[in-house]
């Protein structure tokens, strides 16, 4: 059986190093090319990836890395039952305009469900853990402290993407009895959720496998969840890798 509060440990070590990779492309312009969904590549993805796969390899041989920046990875894991999943650089396009609104994203998946995770957002100073009985922790500049998802309110606030934001999701926010919309980038939203400072965070529309998962992990930690539309579970593993549309929830009562 792993021990998660290690791999915490590790995760967290390994996305300072990435981040920190990261941010030495901040202030410059390093755009690669567009990958074959469009979305911008620059160095400080393909970097940060390098640093990540080598240190996860090197720590835990025996798990399988599926990366969004290595097409080679991009392997069927349907009846892999253990593999990480990382997004070197999620929110490439916050990334480039400079708002910090990015992250390093790192998850352990075992038999389809997210069961450790780190977000970091390196320009914000934000570092988000979680894992399977653990609970969740944010570490910024003022220290450490155990985050988790607040009672729902009368009055619930959602938060939604600053880069993909759909009619479904307008339809969903104003149909749910939400009082207020927080704009976020990349997996960000499911921290705030984790930390107490949203409520939702409804996604209409496609989003990969490598996008979510360290946020779920966090959020699961926090005592919040993530489900299909339909209240069925949201699972990982899938061959594409390719997500359907999701609503990440702190308490629903």
């Amino acid at each position: 059986m792993l021990d998660y509060a290690a791999m915490l440990v590790v995760f967290e070590r390994v996305a300072r190093e990435a981040g920190a990779a990261i941010m030495a492309h901040y202030d410059e312009d390093c755009r690669l090319d567009d990958k074959m969904d469009a979305s911008p590549l620059t160095q400080a993805d393909l970097a940060a990836d390098k640093v990540i796969c080598a240190e996860l390899r090197a720590a835990y041989p025996n798990i399988d890395l599926v990366t969004e920046e290595q097409s080679d990875t991009h392997q069927n894991t349907k009846g892999n039952d253990r593999f990480f999943l990382i997004d070197p650089l999620d929110g490439t396009k916050e990334f480039l305009s400079r708002n910090g609104q990015f992250t390093v994203n790192i998850a352990l998946i075992e038999n389809g469900v997210p069961s450790a995770g780190v977000v970091f957002a390196p320009a914000l100073d934000r570092m988000f853990l979680g894992a399977n009985g653990l609970g969740a922790t944010e570490t910024n500049a003022l220290g450490t402290k155990l985050i988790s998802v607040r009672a729902a309110p009368e009055n619930r606030i959602a938060v939604a993407s600053r880069s993909h934001r759909s009619p479904e999701t307008d339809t969903f926010l104003k149909t749910h009895n939400i009082s207020d919309c927080l704009s976020a980038g990349s997996s960000l939203k499911f921290c705030l959720i984790a930390a107490g400072e949203a409520d939702i965070y409804p996604r209409f529309g496609t989003t990969m496998e490598w996008d979510t998962a360290a946020g779920h992990a966090v959020l699961n930690a926090a005592g919040g969840s993530v489900l299909t539309p339909h209240n069925d579970a949201f699972v990982y593993g899938k061959p594409d890798h390719r997500n359907g549309d999701f609503v990440a929830w702190g308490k629903r009562g």
